[in-house]
């Protein structure tokens, strides 16, 4: 058996997702998640074989748990299922170690082809992402440049974002000043919408 656990925050689809799993015969859904922080810790202690995960979530976005499930050396293998089809997200999973990549408009068939394919140490890319992911810049941002632009877009203010990620207000000034200079953007909005449409938030 396949055991899998899916992180979702949209309980409608995540339910949905489960149920689709289990109609699989070699599919054993382990757990569900609403963010990746709860997906995290859930992989602590059901050990499953894939991580089934959205790239949008609280907490902890499906990008940041693949990498935190690689710090912790989790031989969980990640498989991501979006809306976001962004060569930039792509280029980022690959980096963080997620060997599957999926549209959530694919076929019902195409998602379990793909957790059988990574389980068995292979790759699942989504074919347009894959020919995609070669166009485009490169992400110019740094980690903490991208954490504080991504609260920036969430409408915290800059003293919010310091007590969020435990920096001073003024160094989270200069991570926003330098992502804004980096996208040759005029403000902190437009560097959020800059570098959210291309995938590198």
């Amino acid at each position: 058996m396949i055991r899998v656990l899916i992180a979702e925050d949209q309980a409608l689809l995540l339910g949905a997702l489960a149920a689709l799993l289990r109609m699989e015969p070699d599919f054993e859904v382990v757990g569900m998640a609403r963010d990746g922080q709860q997906a995290l810790a859930l992989s602590g202690t059901l050990a499953p074989d894939i991580v089934l995960t959205d790239i949008e979530m609280p907490l902890m976005t499906g990008l940041e748990l693949a990498c935190a499930l690689a710090e912790a050396g989790s031989p969980a293998r990640v498989v991501i299922v979006t809306t976001f089809a962004r060569a930039g997200y792509l280029r980022r999973a690959m980096s963080a170690g997620v060997r599957g990549y999926l549209l959530k408009d694919a076929p019902d068939d195409a998602l379990a082809a793909a957790i059988r394919s990574v389980h068995a140490g292979g790759r699942a890319i989504a074919p347009e992402l894959a020919l995609e992911s070669w166009s485009g810049g490169e992400d110019p941002l740094s980690e903490r440049e991208r954490q504080v632009l991504r609260l920036a877009g969430e409408g915290k203010s800059s003293g919010e974002i310091a007590r969020l990620v435990f920096l001073s207000e003024g160094t989270v000034r200069n991570y926003l000043s330098e992502a804004i200079s980096k996208l040759n953007a005029g403000n902190r909005v437009e560097a959020f919408r800059l570098a959210r449409d291309a995938g590198w938030l």
